[in-house]
């Protein structure tokens, strides 16, 4: 594949789609993005920026990862401590 193959299936989204896909408000985005934990815009022009739509997403199936990875450790953590408990 191609580098202008790649260009052309990337897709810039605006604000508004970044906070209907994440949830977020869009002060939220902006502190996570200066914090370095959201993806960083496209500056596009003076008055105008982008997400690759592509980040967005990753960023969104991580939070959910990490979301899915915590609950197991925590169920883990339940199970080894009524483990604990039971034993005489």
């Amino acid at each position: 594949m191609t580098l202008t193959t790649e260009l052309k299936i990337m897709r810039l989204i605006r604000i508004s789609e970044v906070m209907n896909k994440t949830s977020l408000a869009k002060s939220t985005i902006y502190k996570y993005m200066t914090q370095g934990e959201f993806p960083p815009a496209v500056q596009l022009s003076k008055n105008f920026v982008a997400w690759v739509e592509e980040e967005v997403e990753e960023w969104i199936a991580t939070k959910i990862s990490d979301r899915d990875f915590d609950s197991i450790e925590s169920s883990d953590e339940r199970k080894t401590d009524s483990d604990a408990l039971s034993t005489p």
